[in-house]
This record gives structure tokens, C-alpha cells and sequence, in this order.
């Protein structure tokens, strides 16, 4: 049971285990700084809210409750009663009043989702059911939830829609240009969500050890006794880390056209912020409220977006990071280091075989962690 055994807000089950709940907690407690300026804008703009879902009606929000609610299973006390458990306990802890609903999608590769523009719904497909124990589940759920609280379901919904209009528009030169240049920066904004969301899974949850094994699970799959989560992080400190100015160049080139951040960046990430000060402040249950949403600084957030990012430039591994943090400080022989860092690129391209085998040479594939949407469904990833 969770700190009482009360019904609240209509939640007549709550979690199945000791775990704290967080009363009128605000969204801005858990988000990415860069997540949460944007958001903070957004909701300050005036009638945004009436604009956005005046769009519903250009995008495929009913087809796609009419599409879940025809060919997948709603979770109910009488279907996926477990999940459902595990829905009602995640908006018992971050207190969301109104439970969204759930659907089963029949899908063997493992994903989640949170769309839709005036009330959101999350899909789980079969594959990731089938993965994830009971904890690593719940942790899930809570990320979905977390979507829902934070109101990310309208806005990747936007990002929706916009990538199908760069798709319907490819052939006019600059239009194109236009709606892609769009398209990247929410996808910027939407990867840091992601990462906001992974934060609300783990308050949800409040089990570090089964958010890294849920993460893990969706990089190898079910083979849990053949991985190590000390290993999987050291993978993401190589990552950061590693290789040259060329690697930098080919990390951001990698990141670019996808909605998520890599499977062991976000473990790497999470970590991080469950052994930060701002965690351990929500567990002791000092957080900003919603009833101060209203309240909240546009300038104060973006200053601590700013600053966020200017530390992590300052603070990060990444030669392409560590030269700029050398430009700022006005370190010398920059020329020379950035002939170095890029020098094995001409090399590279003149040897004959250089580049390994053909299967190596393809660009990697872009599978994004639990979040891909059925094949025949609108490509949005969660």
C-alpha cells in the first residue's frame, strides 16, 4: 500500500507496494530543463491550448481512437486487469485525476505511446508486455503517465502531423526545407521529453534498478541474465567519451532524424538524476505545485535551460563538447586540433577497405527504444 489506503480522486486501488505518492505535484518537478522552458512558453502563450486542438480536426486523432478501440484490447478490470493496476497506481502517485485509457495493440516489437490532442490514450503493444516484468512495466506506465501530466501527447501530435505534411510537400523545393527545419528542432525538444518522461517513470516506480533493467531489455532484448547494468552505463561513458572530432560530428548526424535519445544515454541520464539533489528533494516531498504552474517564470525557465546546457558543454566528455568549452576559453593551437580530430576522415575515404565489412558500413539502425507505433499506424514513437 501506498502512504494511505484511502480512495482519492476516484482511484479505488492503489500501488501494490510501499511507495510515496506526490499530492498536486506539478510536471515542472520531473522535466528536462529544456523540456520545461519550452513548455512553460507554450502554456503562457495566450489561448494556446484553444489552437492547438482546434488542429484535431486536421489530424487523425478520432480515426486513430475509432482504429485502437476496433482492432486492440481495451485495459479494463475485466482485460489486462494487472495493467490496469498498474495505470490506476501511476496516477494515484503523480495524482492525475482522470485515468487515460489503455489499449493492448497486437505488435511483436516492444513499444509504448501517449498521443492524442484533447484527451491522451497510451498503446502498449504485445511485444513489450511480453518483455517486461511486473517492476519494469510499472516503470513504463509511469513514463506514459508522465507524458500525459506533462501535456507532451499535444505537442508530439503536432510533430505528427508536421512530419506527414514534409512527407506531402517533399516535391516543392523549399517547402520542404521549410516544415523539416521545424520538424528537427521539435524533434530536439521531444528528445529531451523523452527524457522527462523516463524521470516521471522512475517517481512512478521509485525502483532505479528495474528502470535500468527496462532500458537494457529494450536494447538486447529478454536475455537480462546475459547483461549487466554496470556494463550497459559503462557503454554510455564510452559513448560520450569516446573517439574523436569525427565521432562527435557522426553522433550528432546519428541523433538527428530520431525522436529519442539512445537506450544507454537515457540509463546514463536517469542514473544521474536519481542520485541529484532535485530527486531526493521530491521524495521528501518538496516539489513545485500545479496550483503554481500559473505562476512560473518564462525568463527563469529558459535561464535555467541556458545554464543547463552551458554545464553540460562544460562538464561533458565529447571532444567536439571540449573543443568549444576551449574556444570559450580562448585555449591555443585550435587550428591544429581540429586538423587532428577531422585528419583520419581523408585518410579514411583514400583506403581502399577502409571502412570494414558492407554490414558494417550501413548506417546504423534507428530502432527506437519502446516507443514505435504499429506498422500500419501513424509513425510516432514514445
Amino acid at each position: 500500500m501506498s502512504d494511505d489506503g484511502h480512495e482519492r480522486n476516484g482511484h479505488a486501488k492503489v500501488p501494490s507496494r510501499q511507495r510515496r505518492r506526490f499530492p498536486g505535484i506539478s510536471s515542472r518537478a520531473y522535466e528536462h530543463p529544456a523540456d520545461r522552458s519550452a513548455l512553460v512558453a507554450l502554456r503562457k502563450l495566450s489561448g494556446f491550448d484553444t489552437v492547438f486542438k482546434a488542429l484535431s480536426g486536421l489530424l487523425p486523432e478520432r480515426s486513430l481512437r475509432l482504429l485502437f478501440l476496433s482492432d486492440s484490447v481495451r485495459v479494463s478490470d475485466q482485460q489486462f486487469a494487472h495493467l490496469n493496476d498498474m495505470l490506476r497506481d501511476a496516477c494515484y502517485i503523480l495524482d492525475l485525476e482522470k485515468v487515460p485509457p489503455m489499449y493492448v495493440n497486437q505488435d511483436p516489437q516492444p513499444n509504448a505511446m501517449c498521443i492524442g490532442l484533447d484527451e491522451p490514450i497510451i498503446v502498449v503493444t504485445t511485444g513489450l508486455v511480453e518483455l517486461l516484468d511486473e517492476e519494469e512495466m510499472r516503470a513504463v506506465i509511469g513514463h506514459e503517465v508522465g507524458h500525459a501530466l506533462s501535456g507532451h501527447s499535444v505537442y508530439r501530435t503536432v510533430l505528427l502531423f508536421l512530419t506527414n505534411l514534409a512527407i506531402r510537400v517533399a516535391w516543392i523545393p523549399l517547402g520542404n526545407l521549410a516544415v523539416m527545419a521545424i520538424v528537427t528542432a521539435l524533434r530536439e525538444w521531444f528528445r529531451k521529453s523523452e527524457l522527462s518522461a523516463d524521470r516521471a517513470g522512475l517517481l512512478v516506480g521509485q525502483d532505479l534498478r528495474a528502470s535500468m533493467r527496462g532500458l537494457m531489455k529494450i536494447a538486447g532484448g529478454n536475455h537480462l541474465h546475459e547483461m549487466n547494468v554496470d556494463a550497459f552505463l559503462a557503454q554510455a561513458e564510452e559513448y560520450e567519451a569516446g573517439g574523436d572530432l569525427r565521432d562527435s560530428v557522426l553522433k550528432i548526424l546519428n541523433v538527428l532524424p530520431r525522436s529519442h535519445p539512445f537506450t544507454t544515454v537515457r540509463a546514463a541520464e536517469l542514473k544521474k538524476w536519481s542520485e541529484s539533489r532535485d530527486y531526493q528533494r521530491i521524495m521528501d516531498g518538496h516539489y513545485p505545485r500545479r496550483s503554481e504552474d500559473k505562476d512560473t517564470s518564462v525568463s527563469d525557465s529558459f535561464r535555467e535551460s541556458a545554464s543547463h546546457y552551458a554545464t553540460h558543454v562544460k562538464t561533458s566528455k565529447d571532444p567536439l563538447m571540449k573543443l568549444v568549452t576551449d574556444l570559450a576559453g580562448g585555449a591555443g593551437d585550435l587550428g591544429g586540433r581540429v586538423r587532428r580530430g577531422f585528419a583520419g576522415f581523408a585518410g579514411s575515404a583514400g583506403q581502399p577497405g577502409s571502412g570494414g565489412t558492407t554490414t558494417k558500413d550501413q548506417p546504423p539502425t534507428d530502432r527506437p527504444p519502446t516507443d514505435q507505433p504499429p506498422s500500419d499506424r501513424p509513425r510516432d514513437e514514445d
